[in-house]
């Protein structure tokens, strides 16, 4: 992961204003410009993160992480659970 990973010319303001965002940006531009194998290290700094988190603070880093995972959860279920058929 690199500063200087390329990115596109033609972007809009809000994509070019979040790839400069110190950390999380560069992370995504990384994953999104970058090398394939760029999103299996983005899954280990996440799990790392987890782990650190969880053995600061304990439980409830547990279940912050868990929470923001919900609403994700949820548009999951109904995106499964829909009769929506794609050649009808």
């Amino acid at each position: 992961m690199s500063i200087l990973t390329p990115v596109p010319p033609h972007q809009s303001f809000a994509k070019r204003a979040f790839f400069a965002v110190p950390v999380i940006g560069w992370l995504a531009r990384d994953v999104m410009y970058g090398d394939a194998d760029n999103i299996w290290y983005l899954m280990v700094i996440i799990a790392t993160a987890l782990i650190l988190a969880v053995a600061a603070w304990g439980l409830p880093a547990l279940v912050v992480s868990a929470l923001a995972v919900v609403p994700i959860y949820f548009v999951l279920m109904i995106v499964i659970a829909s009769p929506w058929t794609p050649n009808a």
